[in-house]
């Protein structure tokens, strides 16, 4: 079905002019985002699509929602563990960096009696060679935080630019064959989204996943064990108005670009609780912590029963 897309995918050229036409050039907003339209990973992901289309023969929704479950799975899925890994390793690594904090506190202390330094030198030295002792530990076990930080570096750009290609589909700019997509993504929806290219009308979609990336965020709120500091607070909410303000988004943009999202979201947050479980964490080889539980889905439950709880229980 999506033979025209991918021939006007592999035609930048002409995907490019009609990029260009969205926007009055590049400078403005408009024109970037026709550059960011029309551009090469753009045109992969299109391509991409038309190639599952085509080797299943599934409808346009269907192939939207079976991509991002392919991408998610073959892309992320794997980074995410990696992720876990990483972070599993740096919380193994706190005892020791508790016990090295108070050695060397107290060398300091010892150091500066000696110096006659002043709280404030001996602040700064003791914050100096902490920052070199963690920097150590980190290099010895490979396990740098920010090496955690490749699955947004990845995930977030094959987000854009698979919303990117989907938005082209359907407004038709694919060149000479926009038009032949644009048709088939019209009539290429189920159930109440039936016309792929204008936005859902009901609400469904758009508040379908501000609900699941809510679900995501509030998981994660209610399973952590540790101290959160204030900035990890600041980051959850700011995760919690993002989801919120995703809704009226998502209730603008083509229902092909919403179902993506909600399919993502949802593969993501299966994602997520798979690897919550002891058996497949193992399988990952991510090591156990002293936070893991043998009960992860009990736990998220009554975690979350507790903390939105609406009875109050009596004093």
């Amino acid at each position: 079905m999506w033979r025209l897309a991918r021939a006007g995918a592999r035609a930048p050229p002409a995907l490019a002019a009609a990029g260009a036409g969205a926007g009055p050039g590049p400078g403005g907003l408009e024109g970037w985002y026709g550059w960011a339209a029309g551009s090469a990973p753009v045109h992969w992901a299109e391509g991409g699509l038309a190639a599952l289309q085509e080797a299943t023969g599934l409808p346009c929704w269907a192939a939207i929602a079976g991509g991002a479950a392919v991408l998610r799975t073959a892309v992320t899925l794997p980074l995410a563990a990696h992720q876990g890994r990483l972070l599993a390793k740096v919380e193994n690594l706190q005892p020791e960096i508790k016990e090295l904090a108070k050695r060397l506190r107290y060398e300091v202390s010892v150091r500066g009696k000696q110096l006659g330094w002043s709280d404030k030198v001996a602040r700064f030295h003791f914050a100096k060679n902490m920052r070199r002792i963690v920097t150590e530990l980190y290099i010895r076990d490979n396990c740098h935080p920010f090496k955690a930080t490749v699955l947004l570096w990845v995930q977030i750009p094959m987000w854009v630019c698979v919303s990117l290609a989907l938005r082209n589909c359907s407004v038709g700019a694919l060149g000479s064959a926009g038009a032949a997509v644009q048709e088939q993504f019209s009539s290429g929806g189920v159930l109440w989204f039936t016309d792929l290219t204008v936005p859902d009308s009901t609400w469904i979609l758009p508040v379908s996943l501000g609900l699941v990336n809510l679900l995501v965020v509030e998981i994660f709120a209610s399973q952590r064990k540790m101290p959160v500091s204030q900035f990890q607070k600041l980051v959850t909410n700011f995760f919690r108005v993002v989801s919120v303000v995703m809704i009226p988004i998502a209730a603008t943009v083509p229902s092909s670009m919403a179902l993506y999202w909600l399919s993502s979201s949802l593969v993501g947050l299966c994602h997520n609780l798979l690897l919550r479980s002891p058996a497949f964490r193992r399988l990952c080889r991510i090591p156990r912590t002293r936070s893991d539980s043998d009960t992860p889905y009990r736990d998220i439950m009554a975690a979350l029963a507790t903390r939105y709880s609406f009875s109050k229980q009596p004093h």
